[in-house]
């Protein structure tokens, strides 16, 4: 017989639907029978998804949340060093990317104990591919922060990237976010914003940010949703698809919502996606005095 010591057992991260039950892989249900331990952000989800597949849950399932994730991370490495394997799940999707399981992920690799992924549903790759937003280069970045301030910030972080961005909104803060990301990267900025995938009421909208922020979706907000911003056009296509009609409305509507000259074409050209710059070149070919 080997020695539990030279085979450890295996942390394997393992992939839930996102919506539909049918998009479990048939080697995911086999390994959710089989693993010793089951470590999940939500247990009652992960006994709802247990109990789809027949599989017991008692003495084997275990949370695994932002409040207890250190205490379980050193419990986690010793069942594994002692030759128990595991698997990580999330409520939805694969684990680690906006769940937690990173933090035991790295130590049970600097443990030098083994961890497999068993590929499946992800939102991230699921939404990117049907947005029609150009799919590489993305940027895949998860939640907002809850806060306005942070929330900003971390907006601003992203406008220096120029390639397709995709984003998990908020139910709940819908409006706002979409209002704060066609501020900070540019209203005129093309997206699509996609509702409840892989579930019976599924649906997508692609629009500019500025569209969706002021859209059907954003004003009764309704499910779970990802946003697949498309990537920034070059400063030269922005001012040449914008041209200097739509900048004078831009301007005009932000004078009067009561900002002085300056701030307006700021404004305006946040609005626009522009440079102030090309902003100001814009209004001045349209009569600004």
């Amino acid at each position: 017989m080997t020695d539990a010591a030279e085979s450890p057992g295996t942390l394997w991260i393992v992939a839930t639907p996102i919506g539909s039950l049918g998009d479990l892989a048939p080697r995911a249900a086999e390994l959710l029978r089989t693993v010793e331990l089951i470590l999940a952000e939500d247990t009652r989800r992960a006994r709802a998804l247990l109990a789809h597949l027949g599989v017991a849950a008692r003495g084997r399932l275990q949370s695994l949340h932002e409040h207890n994730e250190e205490a379980r991370v050193a419990a986690t490495v010793a069942a594994l060093a002692a030759g128990r394997s595991a698997a990580l799940v999330s409520d939805a999707g694969t684990p680690v990317l906006s769940d937690p399981g990173f933090p035991l992920v790295r130590a049970v690799r600097a443990a030098g104990l083994p961890v497999a992924s068993l590929p499946g549903a992800s939102a991230f790759t699921a939404a990117l591919a049907a947005s029609g937003q150009p799919p590489l280069p993305a940027v895949l970045c998860g939640f907002l922060p809850a806060r306005a301030g942070p929330r900003r910030q971390r907006i601003a972080e992203l406008g220096r990237w120029p390639w397709t961005l995709v984003v998990l909104l908020s139910p709940h803060r819908l409006r706002r976010e979409l209002e704060d990301l066609a501020a900070a990267l540019g209203g005129a900025r093309p997206a699509t914003l996609l509702a409840e995938i892989s579930k019976r009421h599924e649906r997508a909208a692609s629009a500019t940010l500025a569209e969706l922020a002021a859209g059907p979706e954003a004003a009764a907000p309704r499910g779970e949703y990802v946003l697949v911003v498309g990537p920034a056009a070059a400063p030269a296509e922005r001012a040449a698809a914008v041209g200097g009609d739509e900048m004078r409305r831009a301007y005009d509507a932000a004078l009067a919502a009561g900002l002085d000259r300056r701030a307006a074409l700021r404004a305006a050209a946040s609005e626009l996606g522009l440079s102030r710059r090309a902003a100001y070149d814009l209004l001045a070919a349209a009569g600004d005095d």
